[in-house]
């Protein structure tokens, strides 16, 4: 009997550069969203059931997030935060 290993998922850098953004790998297939002074927008998660970007948005001052829809390309998820 042999032991098949789970391979470990490697966290990503996001897919593209936006200017005035940063995007940090949160967890495997998920961004965090921050402006360059630190403040963070949302979050950008890849889903590999269907292959589009969600896009969540924090309200200002909580832990609360919205989504705001999925996109098929990581420059339109993204272009939402700015």
């Amino acid at each position: 009997m042999s032991i098949i290993a789970p391979q470990p998922r490697v966290r990503e850098p996001f897919p593209i550069e936006v200017p005035g953004l940063a995007f940090t790998p949160a967890a495997p297939g998920l961004w965090r969203v921050a402006r360059r002074d630190g403040s963070v927008l949302g979050h950008v998660e890849h889903r590999g059931d269907d292959g589009r970007f969600a896009v969540r948005r924090l309200a200002a001052g909580t832990l609360r997030s919205t989504e705001l829809g999925a996109f098929w390309s990581a420059r339109e998820a993204a272009e939402l935060f700015r």
